[in-house]
């Protein structure tokens, strides 16, 4: 058996239940640094394994990874085609098909390199239910849409899949279920409580571009942002899209709204970029709504701005706080965004300032899950100002759930997230070359999925 080991909690627990079953010599153990761990990661993960008897095969693969293509078939098209590098690929579905195929193109060469006979090698991982349902596998549905194609279970997977060369032991259980049965295993409380890494890492954490996202829906849905906002002096001046909110809310959502906005001035800013949704069981790939003030966020008529805003438009699927000053400028550009060391570095610096901070006042156990997500957004910037964006943006998603198919973002200044730790964050990543604004993912599962990618 060859093993693939991430370092997670799904890799480790299957990768103690293979060593129950199996002899040593019998599994190959893998990890393969695709060059978008988190900072230090790598050198944990190994750590952590050999502590429980697993002695793995550490393959370094940056370069590899980021020149890397594969073939795809692209919706609506009948012939196959070669990607671009991932470097340059702006796709989130792309990139992570990418990554997925070359991680199977490594434990290839592995089996070619220790001169042993493909068809004699299995390939194990600890794919789960959750991962098979949004990559719309058929092994859970016949008729399901792709949220998002999962790395371990893209079409090169899948052939093998087929050809009955995987071992997937977890793939009928959830992550809590996973998570007792490495209890059970006697595995480490600290492996098995550790906070969820997607397999592309880093990589599907930075939203790539090369252009705004600004469709021709774009002018009506920032005017109609902003009369929800700004509900209750639209509606006294009888605003012409005043009728489509009340259309869309009951009486009490109405008098909230009032409420909210007589009280608070917010800004709504449409951003001109996309992320990853669900609605109505399909995958949305459409525009962010950022809420901006002056004043101190009220963090619970925020979270009902942030349920409403997706309920009315539909073409938006996230809503985040931006913290900061109100948002002057209708944000009409982006930052030119691809994976390099460069942007990949900005990202790893802010997630192991986020991730710190989580840890050390030992909240790490009680959010779920904390994606720290790169936008190539550029706020404050005069508009009137010719010269490129070259600022980006960070979002900070503290997220909670059970079964990590839907769930609800941590409210800040409970005692999962208390005020003074998110500032402390918000103030650190702040101070990093290049970051123009922090943001809080104040969406919930569906509409928004955990990732943004």
């Amino acid at each position: 058996l060859q093993l693939l080991v991430s370092g997670g909690v799904d890799s480790t627990v299957c990768a103690a239940l293979l060593r129950h079953s199996l002899q040593p010599n019998q599994i190959i153990a893998v990890h393969i640094d695709n060059g978008f761990m988190r900072k230090g990661e790598s050198g944990k993960v190994e750590k952590s394994l050999r502590d429980i008897g697993i002695d793995p095969l550490v393959k370094k693969e940056a370069y590899r990874f980021l020149k890397g293509t594969t073939q795809i078939k692209r919706p609506g098209q009948f012939s196959i085609v070669e990607t671009p590098m991932l470097s340059q690929t702006f796709n989130p579905e792309e990139k992570r098909k990418i990554i997925g195929d070359i991680f199977v193109k490594i434990t290839n060469d592995i089996i070619t390199e220790m001169k042993l006979k493909p068809e004699d090698v299995l390939l194990a991982q600890g794919t789960l239910r959750p991962d098979l349902i949004e990559s719309a596998s058929s092994l859970v549905s016949q008729n399901a849409e792709t949220i998002k194609t999962h790395h371990n279970d893209t079409e090169l997977i899948r052939q093998l899949r087929y050809s009955g060369r995987v071992v997937e032991p977890l793939s009928d259980f959830h992550k809590d279920e996973v998570r007792d049965l490495g209890r059970d295993l006697g595995l480490p409380a600290d492996l098995i409580e550790r906070q969820p890494f997607p397999g592309p890492g880093l990589a599907i954490r930075i939203l790539c571009a090369e252009e705004p996202f600004i469709e021709k829906d774009y002018s009506e849905t920032q005017v109609i942002a902003k009369v929800i906002t700004d509900f209750h002096s639209k509606l006294q001046k009888k605003h012409a899209l005043i009728n489509r909110v009340i259309g869309s809310t009951s009486e009490l959502e109405q008098k909230e709204l009032k409420r909210i906005s007589s009280s608070t001035k917010i800004q709504a800013t449409v951003l001109p970029v996309r992320s990853v949704g669900v609605q109505g069981d399909k995958r949305t790939y459409s525009y962010v709504v950022g809420l901006s003030s002056n004043a101190e966020p009220n963090w619970n008529d925020l979270l009902f701005l942030a349920k409403l805003i997706p309920r009315i438009l539909h073409n938006v699927n996230r809503v985040c706080f931006i913290f900061g000053d109100l948002v002057q400028y209708q944000i009409t550009d982006i930052t030119h965004t691809t994976l390099n060391n460069y942007v990949l570095n900005q990202l790893r610096e802010a997630d192991a300032i986020g991730n710190e901070i989580i840890i050390q006042a030992e909240l790490h156990r009680k959010i779920s899950q904390m994606p720290i997500v790169l936008i190539p957004v550029h706020f404050d910037r005069d508009p009137t100002n010719r010269t490129p964006s070259c600022c980006r943006s960070i979002v900070l998603r503290p997220f909670l759930t059970n079964d990590f198919m839907t769930g609800v973002p941590v409210i800040p200044g409970s005692i999962n997230l208390p005020t003074q730790v998110l500032n402390n964050i918000v103030h650190d990543i702040s101070k990093l070359d290049g970051i123009s604004r922090v943001l809080y993912d104040l969406t919930s599962k569906p509409p928004g999925t955990t990732e943004w990618e």
